[in-house]
């Protein structure tokens, strides 16, 4: 790891990054814009730039130089599943991880102060801003996430646990049009972090704390009768009118709904080859020179059958900057290329604990394989089965590490070790293992048979997203290792919209995922225990995030993860948070509930000669939501 990632994990340690913070505004009175847009002021469609800016427009360094107005940004997609791809160009949460990843920074709140031993968090708007559509942005639009969609129980069944602190919701307060507080009933000493992840989207829709209430009241039923609103649900073809809200409020398919991104969606996306993005007209940052933000014009986002393709066009130099599903196998091909396709292939470090780990339905609905599952000498027995040095050579080009799912030893809750539990492959203590987890008896053919009597077929199930390695070559080796201690198992790829459903369901047998937070795991736990419920315990994740409203209460070391997980958010001293953050990474990894196999291989992706300020290196991580934190909407296209 490089000195600028140990330097974020020091300051991740003191969870009070700022207390209060403000970046100095931009003081001229004149500003630049796009030449589209210089044109509809020019026809009277549009206002002037500097009535469309805020008071205090952030202003965004660039990465290499003052860029150019114009142009078209190409990239690929892999349909109406991969939805994600756009979460890190659409990011704009209250606070967010500075161009590094080691420290927060104002977006839309222009500072913030931290009050009470972090049990209050004020946060002070920019005046002036607005949405997509001219609107005015204020404190009514965080008013509206929390008291009309966070407090309605069909649009939000449970309250987000992020934003719980001792079983007790926070309490968000209007001050003034301009100024929120949220307010905890105990320390919470991660919340800034996770506003700069769950706010930007990485927690999904319900977690995105500004939402355009100017538009989206009219399908909320406080503000529209509600017998209208299941009659227009249904004349649009849904079955409630909560389908229908959640259906508008999605900015990244809903060309209607307003926006704060640098860019907006012009059509839906199903049924589409190409996805159409457009700049915002009022977005509300500028570069040091004055010029409104962002400097591209368009988005145009190919929609492809599988990973493969967007590995071929990104070969034959089709696509501007792919940082997305470039796989690690064709890594050779695409260096050796580069020169005919105008284009660079660079290697971004990762923190993931592993590449692509294995997740055992803790919660199947059969029974017999619940028990197997939740038996821990059953997850031992997998792992020492697995040859990890052989996946390295073969899948990863010899770049990753060999080791377990489970943090790296950057981390500050890292203990020495803990890579290399149940790691080795040993098909000996395989067996030994399965057989101690009841699977002793086998039929004719060598295989095992459950514990009561009946044939053992086992499916791992995964999608071939490319993005954290070749998942089908790893899943096939996994297969084999396993088939070799006496287990019938298959697999099965599917596209990731049915994948997602399937792995927040009881019906599947074994999920495939990247293993990651690697060097912050507790800001947001999803590897350590089930908090998301698309992490192999799906009903376990339900009864944790609901605060024990839905799902099924789990017993043993994921209660007692869960339980150590609510003291640690609530430690306010570093020492003592630290030691409970070792016990808890050391419980987890002791217990696999993931069985990983490779870790910490870089993610490559491609960008064009003449597309400009993207960093050579920077830390490829979902917390930091990708790319979001280097500022895609400085980047440009130069001639």
């Amino acid at each position: 790891m490089s000195r600028s990632f140990k330097v974020f994990i020091s300051l991740i340690l003191v969870f009070g990054l700022v207390s209060s913070l403000n970046l100095t505004g931009f003081s001229q009175k004149r500003y630049n814009e796009a030449p589209m847009l210089a044109e509809l002021v020019k026809q009277g469609k549009l206002p002037p730039v500097e009535k469309r800016l805020p008071e205090n427009p952030l202003v965004v360094e660039p990465v290499e130089e003052i860029g150019k107005y114009g142009g078209t940004w190409r990239f690929a997609m892999l349909g109406p599943g991969d939805i994600s791809i756009y979460i890190p160009i659409f990011a704009e949460p209250l606070v967010k991880w500075n161009r590094t990843g080691n420290g927060i920074i104002p977006n839309v709140a222009e500072k913030w102060e931290v009050k009470r031993a972090y049990k209050e968090f004020v946060f002070y708007l920019r005046k002036g801003m607005k949405w997509s559509d001219g609107q005015p942005l204020t404190a009514d639009d965080i008013m509206f996430w929390y008291e009309d969609i966070l407090q309605n129980k069909e649009l939000a069944p449970s309250f987000p646990s992020w934003l719980v602190v001792a079983d007790t919701p926070v309490v968000v307060k209007k001050i003034n049009d301009y100024t929120v507080s949220f307010v905890f009933k105990e320390p919470n000493v991660v919340f800034l972090e996770n506003v700069c992840f769950q706010g930007g989207g990485g927690g999904g829709t319900l977690s995105i704390m500004i939402h355009p209430k100017h538009y989206l009241k009219q399908f909320h039923p406080k503000y529209t009768p509600k017998e209208q609103l299941e009659k227009t649900a249904k004349e649009m073809g849904f079955t409630t009118w909560y389908a229908l809200f959640w259906n508008r409020a999605d900015f990244y398919t809903n060309p209607d709904c307003p926006v704060l991104s640098p860019w907006k969606v012009t059509s839906p996306l199903a049924g589409r080859s190409v996805h159409i993005l457009e700049r915002n007209p009022y977005y509300w940052k500028v570069d040091p020179a004055g010029n409104q933000l962002p400097y591209i014009d368009r988005i145009s986002a190919s929609i492809v059958e599988n990973a493969e393709v967007v590995n071929m066009k990104a070969l034959s130099g089709e696509l501007d900057f792919q940082y997305k599903h470039i796989t690690l196998n064709n890594y050779p091909l695409l260096k050796e290329n580069e020169a005919k396709g105008g284009y660079s292939v660079l290697l971004w470090p990762t923190a993931l604990g592993s590449n692509c780990a294995f997740m055992p339905n803790l919660n199947h609905k059969d029974p017999v394989l619940k028990a197997l599952f939740n038996n821990r000498n059953f997850r031992i027995g997998l792992s020492y089965a697995i040859n990890r040095d052989e996946i390295n050579k073969l899948c990863y080009l010899g770049l990753a590490q060999p080791r377990q799912a489970t943090v790296v030893p950057e981390c500050p809750y890292y203990t020495p070790g803990l890579e290399k539990l149940y790691a080795e492959y040993d098909p000996k203590k395989a067996n030994e293992y399965l057989d101690k987890a009841g699977l002793n008896k086998r039929d004719k053919d060598g295989y095992r048979l459950r514990p009561d009597g009946k044939p053992l077929q086992l499916t791992i199930e995964f999608t071939p997203s490319g993005e954290f390695g070749p998942w089908p070559d790893v899943v096939e080796l996994v297969t084999k290792y396993w088939n070799a201690v006496g287990l019938r198992v298959a697999y099965k790829s599917m596209d990731r919209a049915l994948f997602d459903i399937r792995r927040a369901s009881t019906e599947f047998d074994i999920m495939v995922w990247a293993w990651g937070r690697g060097l912050t795991p507790l800001i947001q736990p999803v590897f350590i225990f089930p908090v998301i419920p698309t992490t192999g315990a799906p009903l376990y994740a339900r009864w944790y995030s609901s605060g024990g409203k839905t799902g099924e209460k789990p017993t043993g070391d994921i209660l007692r993860a869960m339980y150590m997980y609510n003291r640690f958010k609530r430690t306010i001293d570093d020492a003592e948070r630290i030691k409970i953050g070792k016990e808890l990474i050391k419980l987890s990894a002791e217990n696999i509930w993931s069985i990983g196999t490779v870790g910490l291989a870089p993610t490559p992706l491609v960008i064009k000669k003449n597309f400009k300020n993207v960093p050579q290196r920077s830390f490829y991580e979902w917390l930091l939501l990708q790319i979001s934190n280097t500022s895609p909407e400085q980047y440009f296209i130069k001639d």
